[in-house]
């Protein structure tokens, strides 16, 4: 019965190979900029077993990667884009037009930082709209797929992605399970040179790795940056009071802070130690569906402090690219005893805490910052009337904004975001 007509479920699973095919064309290509990134050899010499990468990826590493497929969807795909991102992107606009202080015309166009800049969308289109920006970033998928996508690509729509053929519940039909997304909807080289060659303001691009924490409260970073925008960011810290502190630290006296996001504390769940697992903590969070995951590891030796990470998509542009340059005492600090250096272990620190929206913008407020606009984003603007969205999409939530949600399944989480404006005082 299950295999005849209409239902034929052999060549539903013979259609969902096909589609994991296409999404294993870009994972390989990936995976070959990762090779030539760490110079490692496709084929791992064979008196050397410490250099043979075969069958270490652990289950984490696989749902990762499979994640990340699906923020390619999100993040460099027209519909994912209209729907999840542009939402975002239009307010952070207006915030920077409204909030950010004027630059002085000598000083040339205000620079801003990015910190959990995943797949780089948001940090391209920033870009193009003339800023100066500088993402961070500490996960290795990301960061591996972010290089791939702003370097490595021909043309738009080079690649086909099904970024939901492995879901097998909530699905309203086969056809929505397996749609076809084409990816990147934007070249960026193409859209750097466009604007360019109209005579239109072009920033600088910059991309480093390693813990936002580690890499940005050092006295080298100290009031480098006007302006700093956070997006599903801050509730990836175990301890908010040292991302306040960074974020100030880094930020120019009278700068701005945007900040938009939800509260999905990745680390509720640590044991006081430090030492949770780490494969269980991302499951948590996949079950929330599509959590933002910018984490890589909890574990001090995943991290990459003071390490860098340059997308040269930036030598189209006119102008330089500025490094952050990093003390070689990162990843130190002083202990009760001067003469005594501990180790520093940024997010990887033991123990977490979790507060409400309200208490963060006193903590924030406590910390040297003014609250100059606060609100909740908890209206899409309907995003789901938009000529893009697919047929059967929930339409007109109003009840906040997806993250790598499938806007054709029966299940939707939507998340309400926390919005606010902060100035350093």
């Amino acid at each position: 019965m299950l295999a005849a007509p209409p239902i034929a479920i052999l060549d539903t699973l013979s259609a969902v190979d096909d589609a994991i095919d296409h999404n294993a064309d870009l994972a390989d290509a990936i995976f070959q900029l990762g090779l030539a990134s760490f110079g490692l050899n496709e084929i791992p010499p064979n008196d050397d077993p410490e250099w043979d990468w075969h069958g270490k990826a652990k289950a984490n590493d696989i749902s990762k990667a499979h994640s990340t497929i699906r923020q390619f969807y999100r993040d460099w795909s027209g519909e994912g884009f209209t729907l999840e991102v542009k939402p975002l992107l239009d307010t952070i606009l207006s915030d920077l037009e409204s909030h950010l202080p004027e630059v002085e015309e000598n000083r040339g166009s205000p620079s801003l930082l990015l910190p959990g800049a995943g797949l780089a969308r948001l940090l391209l289109e920033l870009c193009l709209r003339g800023y100066n920006v500088t993402g961070n970033e500490i996960s290795y998928h990301q960061l591996l797929a972010s290089n791939f996508i702003l370097n490595c690509t021909q043309h738009a729509d080079q690649y086909a992605i099904y970024p939901f053929a492995h879901t097998f519940t909530n699905v309203v039909s086969r056809k929505n399970q397996l749609r076809r997304h084409t990816i990147p909807d934007v070249h960026p080289g193409i859209a750097l040179s466009t604007r360019l060659a109209a005579g239109e303001p072009v920033g600088e691009m910059n991309m480093t790795a390693g813990d936002f924490v580690l890499s940005y409260s050092t006295p080298e970073c100290t009031e480098m940056f006007d302006g700093v925008v956070s997006v599903f960011f801050i509730d990836t810290a175990p301890n908010l009071i040292r991302y306040i502190e960074t974020v100030r630290n880094c930020l120019k006296k009278g700068g701005v802070w945007v900040n938009i996001g939800p509260l999905l504390w990745h680390f509720d769940d640590r044991a006081p130690t430090g030492e949770c697992d780490k494969d269980d903590a991302d499951e948590s969070k996949d079950k929330t569906v599509s959590a933002h995951d910018h984490i890589e590891s909890t574990h001090p030796h995943d991290h990459l402090p003071g390490s860098h990470h340059s997308h040269d998509r930036s030598s189209e542009r006119q102008g330089s690219v500025h490094h952050p340059t990093h003390s070689h005492n990162d990843g130190l600090r002083q202990g009760r005893r001067p003469d005594v250096a501990i180790e520093d272990k940024g997010i990887a620190e033991p123990g977490s805490f979790e507060l409400s929206d309200e208490e963060v913008l006193q903590l924030v407020s406590q910390l040297g910052f003014e609250i100059t606009h606060h609100g909740i984003l908890d209206d899409d603007d309907d995003c789901g009337d938009h000529p893009n969205a697919p047929p059967g999409s929930v339409r007109g939530l109003g009840v906040g904004l997806g993250y790598m949600q499938d806007p054709t399944s029966l299940l939707q989480n939507r998340y309400r975001c926390s919005h606010w404006v902060a100035k350093k005082t």
